[in-house]
């Protein structure tokens, strides 16, 4: 006999939660779906926030947290452009351009071993490690950022669930989730997001009058229209702005209230998408996407081909200085263990050099970095070859990183989500990397 959908759902539903509960409250392991084994017992993570440092074009892990011996560009012998150094950890090295994160290495995780098998075209890689599947034509899949928002929502009133500090695009969007699951966004830390703050000559009266107004046009609207979910999504936006839009949120862009010294540490702008991050989790953002291939200082961003490699570690530098800051100041802010550090790309770069000095793409094996989010920190996952391109113990999908992000902010790796009546597993298959969590 057939189950109608709507019950098969609601049993779906109500079983993935009961075994979310039961792996929540006990430990004991989740159940997979049917006729699969159970999951293997992995401790939920507590983390409450996570900041996803984006480094658009493809970082090359040889020359950042995986060095190798040093190759020759100009020889066009394979291998390592810079030197490595030691760090705090016994025998996990990082460039030596990584001077400052390298002391603080016993709070991070650089997972080495991640990968996947889009790298011919930037937008699809960026999109496959943004939604942890290949496009479809069929379903637009929801980004992590979204993901996360919809599981958790956000940490307080005052603040979106979903926040991104570079330029929108629809590989970060919601997807089949819909609007409320979507980002708000800013590109330029001295102004915070476009069209949320009030016009000076706008009092409090007077925006408590015209919302009433219009709260009443909506009522009287969603009565006759036809696309209600539309026009009720578009309303919850328009509540959402006019909350954000108040003096308590708003402060958190009012980056000069912070010590010039501290400000300093962070360095240029990127530096300071990190501090407003910082300042975004205390107000209650959930999840926040900042984007570092901006001002192209060394000619092309992390997309290192031909000339990009002379200049590539004025990038190295200026991420170090940022993300070494970020750590110690979410540490001594007791903010370190709440929130999770995710530095990713969409590929990475292969040892050999091209015609011009520069790398090509590599996705057979790059660098993932955790930091924070009450992990066990402090141990490298996964090992290399002599030139970082092929996997030679532990590999690590796609979906397992989504999975391990997901579990370190106590969102269930198996749930199903569904795109209207279809039921989507929350990744692609994905396990999470259970040596971080025990």
């Amino acid at each position: 006999m057939s189950i109608p959908n709507t019950n098969r759902r609601n049993f779906l539903k109500q079983s993935a939660a009961a075994a979310g509960a039961l792996a929540m409250a006990g430990g004991v392991p989740l159940l997979a779906n049917e006729g699969e084994h159970a999951h293997p017992a992995v401790p939920m993570g507590k983390a409450e926030h996570c900041i996803m440092v984006w480094l658009g074009g493809g970082a090359a892990q040889i020359d950042t947290w995986d060095p190798k011996a040093k190759g020759d560009a100009k020889a066009k012998k394979a291998g390592a452009y810079y030197d490595a150094i030691d760090t705090a950890v016994p025998g996990l090295q990082v460039c030596e351009h990584l001077k400052r994160c390298a002391p603080l290495m016993e709070r991070f995780n650089p997972v080495r071993t991640v990968n996947h098998h889009v790298i011919d075209e930037h937008a699809a890689a960026t999109n496959f490690m943004h939604t942890g599947r290949d496009t479809s034509g069929t379903i637009v899949y929801p980004s992590i950022g979204s993901v996360v928002a919809h599981q958790r929502g956000a940490a307080s009133d005052i603040a979106p669930a979903y926040m991104l500090i570079g330029y929108p695009n629809v590989t970060r969007g919601p997807g089949f989730f819909g609007s409320a699951a979507g980002y708000v966004y800013l590109t330029d830390t001295a102004q915070g997001p476009s069209g949320l703050a009030r016009m000076p000559h706008i009092s409090d009266s007077r925006a408590a009058r015209r919302e009433n107004v219009l709260e009443k046009l909506r009522s009287r609207y969603l009565t006759k229209a036809e696309e209600k979910k539309l026009v009720a999504d578009y309303a919850e936006a328009g509540q959402a702005a006019l909350r954000l839009s108040g003096p308590e949120f708003m402060k958190a862009f009012e980056l000069e209230n912070e010590p010039d010294a501290l400000r300093n540490k962070y360095g240029g702008e990127f530096g300071q998408r990190c501090l407003l991050s910082r300042r975004l989790v205390e107000r209650g953002v959930r999840f926040i996407e900042v984007s570092h291939n901006l001002n192209f200082v060394n000619g092309t961003g992390w997309d290192t081909h031909n000339e990009g490699q002379l200049n590539q570690h004025l990038l190295i530098q200026e991420l170090d200085g940022a993300i070494s800051t970020l750590v110690t100041d979410l540490e001594e802010k007791k903010l370190l263990d709440k929130t999770l550090i995710v530095i990713s790309s969409e590929f990475g770069r292969p040892a050999q050099f091209d015609g011009g000095g520069g790398r090509g793409h590599h996705g057979g094996a790059f660098t993932v970095v955790l930091a924070g989010g009450g992990l066990q920190t402090g141990k490298a996952i996964g090992v290399t070859d002599h030139l970082a391109m092929k996997i030679e113990d532990r590999p690590v999908s796609v979906p397992d990183m989504f999975a391990t992000i997901y579990q370190t902010l106590g969102i269930n790796p198996y749930e199903e989500l569904y795109a209207g009546d279809r039921p989507v597993p929350i990744t692609d298959g994905g396990t999470p990397i259970a040596e971080l969590f025990s």
